[in-house]
């Protein structure tokens, strides 16, 4: 099967080697010439050391290669997604879009495959997510992910083609459901890592994750999901583990805030911006989400760590 990956960050390349050592010819797809050129030379993305990119998987900043494939995974940001689909809709329609990125778009308040299916109306548009590092996908360690795609039989189909011997995908009809789930959890990992970063302890994060997810179920109800699409891999299984390791870049991000701590700038960081449009969208529907409120606060600046802690642990006492 011949597969494009647009994006030729860590996890883009992550599945391409998946993909292309379980026999796919792979066409990856970078925007930087020069991140191109040093794959094409070393085989190797300075973003995954250690990793070789086999044969089967071709790099180009050309975008032809990529758009004359059937079907295409979209690794790139989801707040660039948008200006993504837009340029090329043209040469996507009719295609099969599978969006590889978690988070909600600032300006559309939409998820991945709601924005395919805006943007790209005749595509077919799927989401794959769930708990997962691109090192470990890279590496051939054992992975489950969610693909999520309104067509149940191009969802088995799909399936089917993207499963290996290490990546293990389960299906769903809930492309709203996993959506939300992949984006949400990015938000409470950085939380997480607030509590952390501020020496909180181990009490508190656990208290964050357990209260965290309420939180995600609560919007993600209130927006058309089903609630066992949170309680499964894309919700509750991506945020126990964004939620509790450094290689999560979201978590790293909330440790740097909460030591009051410099972070690298040019690091994706999708939950500082999934965390404002939570906001906006909680009160447009009247929903209580203080994790997120509070995370959304502190990464505008309009509050401080200290002020946003004691904030929370001020919260009236209720049952659980």
């Amino acid at each position: 099967m011949k597969i494009g990956i647009a994006g030729g960050g860590a996890f883009g390349t992550a599945l391409s080697v998946a993909l292309a050592l379980d026999g796919n010819d792979v066409r990856l797809w970078a925007r930087s010439e020069a991140a191109v050129k040093q794959m094409c030379e070393t085989r190797q993305n300075g973003k995954l050391p250690d990793v070789l990119l086999p044969d089967r998987v071709s790099v180009s900043s050309d975008i032809a290669p990529l758009l004359g494939c059937d079907t295409i995974l979209l690794a790139t940001p989801a707040q660039t997604l948008p200006e993504f689909l837009g340029t090329h809709a043209e040469a996507l329609s009719g295609k099969t879009l599978i969006a590889a990125c978690k988070g909600i778009d600032l300006k559309r308040m939409t998820g991945p495959a709601s924005t395919i299916a805006d943007l790209v109306p005749s595509a077919t548009p799927a989401m794959l997510t769930g708990p997962s590092f691109a090192a470990d996908i890279a590496r051939g360690l054992p992975t489950a992910l969610t693909l999520a795609c309104a067509d149940e039989e191009h969802g088995e189909t799909l399936q089917n083609a993207l499963s290996t011997a290490t990546l293990r995908i389960y299906r769903t009809t809930d492309t709203v459901g996993a959506e939300l789930g992949g984006a949400l959890k990015n938000v409470m990992a950085i939380a997480a890592g607030i509590a952390m970063g501020a020496r909180l302890g181990e009490s508190a994060r656990a208290a964050l994750i357990t209260r965290g997810f309420p939180e995600m179920q609560r919007l993600a109800l209130a927006l058309g999901a089903q609630p066992e699409t949170l309680s499964g891999l894309s919700g509750l299984g991506d945020l126990v583990l964004t939620c509790t390791s450094e290689q999560s870049r979201n978590y790293r991000f909330g440790s740097a805030l909460g030591r009051g701590a410099d972070f690298d700038q040019s690091t994706t960081v999708e939950g500082a911006a999934t965390a404002r449009a939570v906001q906006l969208l909680a009160a447009k529907l009247g929903l209580d989400m203080p994790i997120c409120n509070v995370v959304a606060d502190l990464t505008t600046g309009k509050t401080d760590v200290s002020t946003a802690l004691n904030a929370l642990l001020s919260r009236p006492l209720k049952e659980e």
